[in-house]
């Protein structure tokens, strides 16, 4: 091919972009593509069309295939990766990783195949450190240089990384939701357009429906299930696809066909609409739970609980169930009414306590405190009623715990005993004919002592048992009680002797022909007048048929209870859980507000952010926060309009606390809708910002400050510059004309002048000398300030050299010894800086050196690290380039070891040492610049050394 030079080799690339500027950059003559200046004009044009494209572009040029990409490329190459190292390079070797597969593709482009398409291609590439699956859309067309031949590859591409992994992440949604359907412990269905076709059944539903997945599968319900549509569930079914109404049923009897068999069955189900992307109904989800078997349970327990109540009613005995950790009581009308209140008369348990006589109250409270131990409950008490007339009750129930093992519960039953105790009071008043009474019922009745010794029991102990009156004595009355119930029997007994309450207790009896039946044994103790126990009546009532039915009954009540004790913790822990994490959360104000702005709810962090309490704000506009300019340009109205408009508004401005003051809020307004999208509400979280706000205005206000005082640096530094410019022009014009008047006056006029003229003489040429030398390092020392600080690798060897050299003359008329024991030191430094660094150390030596002993300087530079070196300033971890000058001149006091440093201080005067006191000052400022430190070190007469750390 022709390479024709271009006039303007870079015109072409005037537009703007970071690969048109590192392309302008490159030195191309050391690529394949060679110099610019020699592109032909076909690649000078490809290269234009590339880096002015908004599309990713890349172009693999000539032979080698070299490497030219734009700007909409470039995020493709992501960082640490190719980028910018592939530019200009041969394409083999830019796309090592993935040359086998793209190589193909380019020898059929080069090759006259024509273009190529790719879509969604996964081709892997090293970027952002590491290799990384990438997808591309892309096309590779040959292009043609100046001869009409093709030279090159143009591919236009585009990444499709991300929409595939979406593509993925969506189908694993989808696979996701699809077994969460199909294994969900619920009947789950979806049905699919107005003819309801089934696209997708679970096993529960298929088990419900009675039906096989193809029997259903991808066919209308109605048809596979035509039994449904005579019970109008089609119709649901198009109120649901067709309005978007949601229907849901609990226990709705449903007649479906079964292994052949039309049954009945009860279903909690629901159907709700399903939308598709452009937000029309296409189809329907039916969720659903059969409940036959618990709907058949409550109609058991419905019938028993009715024929309990008819019993109860029957009895007149009275029941209650009161709740232990609220105190409410639910009372039956019978326990009402045993109190002495008619139908449709209530009382709260502490009303019914309250009818305890005060003595009696005492035996209720021990036989609860005993009840907790126990957990059952019975005791017998005095009421009186409202005609004042006193009436004996007896109290029995069971405590149920809850989950935490808790009392939570208490059933019971209240009954009328006062004829019972009339009656008891009877047998006291004739023993005689109770015994011979008691001998012909057949009820259990026996009597005992005082100490507990049973000593009659009526003919129904004895035709039950089938025992003598002998066999009773020899053996014991314990005999006929279950082996499992005697102990507990004993124990009771014994308890009640002791302690002269009643007997109370169930146990088994075994009959003579050996079955043994559940008694209620009873044992009151008969007292005198003075209360004294004289004797135990007690009874055995056989209770089997009621300790069955209760049984049962204690069964259902008690699972009935557990169901809806855990409904009702769960309920409580929800909303507690919900009322902490409002009521907790301190740094921020949350609150509810109605759809006029009505502050409907307060937490604590409200109060303590705007310092009202609750019943002070709530009922209230929340208005009342915004500043008046705010209420006058009505910016709470717009807020709330704002939220109900696009869901959310936010906001920072200044509030208005309930004392007056401001504080600066960062506020969220959140619209709150009902399920039909109805608002109904706004949430409102307000932070206070205030410390923040300050503090950003004290940043803007330093900001500021620092700008004025840049501004006045930079006059003052334009102010040295003109001083320095005085000083190196305008001060040293006289001192010139002074020496050089004075040398003429001393060729010419020397002879004539007195002695005293000639010392003047001296003494001015000296004192305009030293003015000479101040001027030079004033402007010495300022240039350590000013200059260009042009930092470059330098071995400090070759300075050393240099200025050593330049003081040849000086350390002969010394007769000194200059010894560089190492100096191999390579550092970035700006150079005349480290020469006018040493040059002052070795003048500095020798103007200070010991007339009685040889000079002798030693100058040592080594790398060493910040940790191992003696001064705290230095980084543990940097390396430092050490540079020691160390003499054996005068020296110094250690205690001048910091004010040598200073500008114009001198430890001598000068008519024993020469100098201005400014050499030192200088060394110091160089070493700053340099961000090293310097440090010194002296004894009189021994010496003085030199210690200089500067960054490697």
């Amino acid at each position: 091919m022709k390479n024709t030079p271009v006039k303007d080799s870079s015109s072409f690339l005037s537009v703007s972009g970071e690969m048109a500027q590192l392309t302008r950059e490159k030195d191309w003559s050391k690529t394949p593509a060679g110099a610019m200046d020699h592109w032909p004009q076909s690649l000078h044009t490809l290269v234009d069309i590339v880096l002015n494209s908004k599309f990713p572009m890349f172009l693999w040029w000539g032979p080698e295939l070299v490497c030219f990409y734009n700007d909409a490329y470039r995020p493709s190459l992501g960082i640490n990766g190719k980028h910018p190292s592939i530019l200009g390079m041969r394409g083999e070797e830019a796309w090592t990783e993935i040359w086998p597969i793209i190589k193909p593709l380019i020898d059929q482009v080069m090759g006259g195949g024509g273009a190529t398409w790719s879509e969604d291609q996964l081709i892997p590439i090293y970027r952002n450190g590491k290799i990384e699956d990438v997808y591309w859309t892309f096309s590779y067309s040959p292009v043609k240089d100046d001869d009409g031949n093709i030279a090159g590859v143009l591919v236009i591409c585009s990444e499709t990384t991300g929409k595939i992994l979406i593509q993925k992440q969506l189908q694993e949604s989808e696979r996701k939701l699809r077994t969460m359907i199909l294994q969900a412990p619920v009947s789950i269905a979806i049905f699919r357009g107005p003819d309801h076709i089934t696209e997708m059944v679970n096993s529960k539903a298929l088990q419900l429906l009675g039906r096989t997945e193809e029997e259903v599968l991808n066919k209308p319900i109605m048809e596979a299930t035509p039994e449904l549509k005579q019970q109008g569930i089609k119709e649901l079914m198009d109120d649901v696809y067709k309005r978007g109404n949601i229907f849901s049923a609990s226990e709705l009897p449903v007649k479906i066909i079964r292994q052949g068999i039309l049954e009945t069955a009860f279903v909690n189900f629901s159907y709700e609409p399903l939308y598709n992307s452009a937000g029309d109904i296409d189809g329907i989800m039916a969720v659903g739970t059969e409940v036959t078997e618990q709907v058949s349970a409550h109609k058991k327990i419905e019938a028993n609980e009715e024929k309990l109540n008819i019993v109860l009613q029957a009895s007149g005995l009275g029941t209650f169930e009161l709740d232990l950790q609220k105190d409410i009581v639910d009372c039956s009308e019978n326990l009402f009414a045993i109190f002495g209140y008619g139908p449709g008369e209530t009382l709260s348990h502490a009303e019914l306590l309250n009818q305890l006589l005060p003595e009696d109250l005492i035996i209720r409270n021990n036989a609860f405190k005993q009840a907790l131990l126990t957990g059952s409950v019975e005791y017998q008490s005095r009421i009186s009623l409202r005609d004042g007339a006193i009436r004996w009750i007896e109290a029995k129930g069971k405590i149920f715990n809850d989950i935490e093992g808790k009392p939570k519960m208490l059933l019971g039953t209240c009954r009328d005993i006062t004829e019972e105790k009339n009656y008891h009071k009877e047998l006291e008043e004739r023993e005689q004919k109770f015994r011979l009474l008691a001998d012909s019922m057949p009820q259990h009745i026996w009597t005992a002592d005082i100490q507990g010794n049973l000593n009659y029991f009526n003919q129904s102990v004895f035709d039950y048992s089938g025992l003598s009156q002998e066999e009773i004595n020899r053996d014991g009355w314990i005999q006929i009680v279950h082996p499992d119930d005697r102990e507990e029997n004993i124990k009771v007994w014994t308890e009640a002797i002791t302690t002269g309450e009643d007997f109370l207790f169930e146990h088994r009896f075994r009959r003579h022909d050996g079955v043994f039946r559940w008694q209620l044994s009873r044992a009151i103790p008969q007292k005198d007048e003075q209360g004294n126990i004289q004797m135990w009546v007690g009874t055995s009532t056989d209770i089997q048929e009621r300790k069955d039915f209760s049984d049962e009954l204690t069964k259902q009540v008690k699972a009935r209870t557990h169901q809806l004790f855990e409904l009702t913790e769960s309920l409580k822990k929800s909303e507690e859980r919900y009322h902490l994490m409002i009521e907790e959360v301190q740094d921020y104000a949350i609150l509810y507000l109605s759809r006029e702005g009505i502050v409907e709810n307060w937490n604590e962090g409200a109060e303590k952010i705007k310092g009202y309490r609750a019943n002070e704000i709530i009922g209230k506009s929340f208005s009342n926060f915004y500043t008046a300019a705010d209420r006058q340009n009505q910016l709470p109205q717009k807020l709330l309009k704002m939220a109900e408009q696009t869901g959310r508004a936010v906001q920072e401005g200044w509030r208005v606390k309930k004392d007056g003051t401001l504080f600066w809020a960062s506020v969220v307004i959140t619209a709150i809708h009902n399920e039909n999208r109805q608002l109904i509400g706004f949430s409102k979280v307000t932070h206070d910002l205030t410390a923040k706000k300050e503090a950003d205005d004290a940043l803007q206000a330093k900001t500021i400050e620092l700008v004025h005082k840049n501004i006045d640096l930079a006059k003052i530094n334009k102010e040295l510059q003109s001083f320095a410019y005085i000083s190196s022009h305008d001060l040293q014009e006289p001192l010139r004309k002074i020496q050089t008047f004075a040398s003429r006056i001393n060729e010419t006029e020397k002879e004539h002048l007195s002695e005293q003229g000639k010392d003047l003489f001296r003494r001015m040429q000296n004192s305009a000398e030293r003015m000479q030398a101040l001027i030079d390092d004033l402007l010495a020392y300022s240039r350590t300030h000013t200059s260009e600080k042009d930092f470059e690798k330098k071995n400090l060897s070759d300075i050393i050299e240099k200025v050593t050299q330049d003081l040849n003359e000086e350390i002969q008329q010394k007769n000194a010894v200059v010894e560089r024991a190492n100096a191999i030191c390579e550092v970035n430094i700006i150079a005349f800086q480290f020469q006018q660094l040493f040059y002052n150390l070795i003048s500095n030596a020798l103007k200070f050196a010991n007339p009685a002993t040889q000079l002798h300087i030693k100058i040592n530079c080594n790398e060493v690290t910040g940790g191992t070196a003696e001064y705290e300033h230095l980084q543990d971890n940097l390396i430092y380039c050490h540079i020691s000058v160390t003499d054996n001149g005068i020296g110094f006091d250690p205690q001048y070891s910091e004010k040598i440093f200073e500008l114009f201080q001198r430890l001598h005067g000068r008519s024993e040492y020469p100098g201005t006191g400014i050499g030192l000052a200088i060394v110091k400022r160089i070493v700053e610049n340099h961000n090293g430190i310097i440090t010194a070190t002296g004894e009189p007469g021994k010496g003085a050394t030199f210690n200089i750390y500067i960054p490697a």
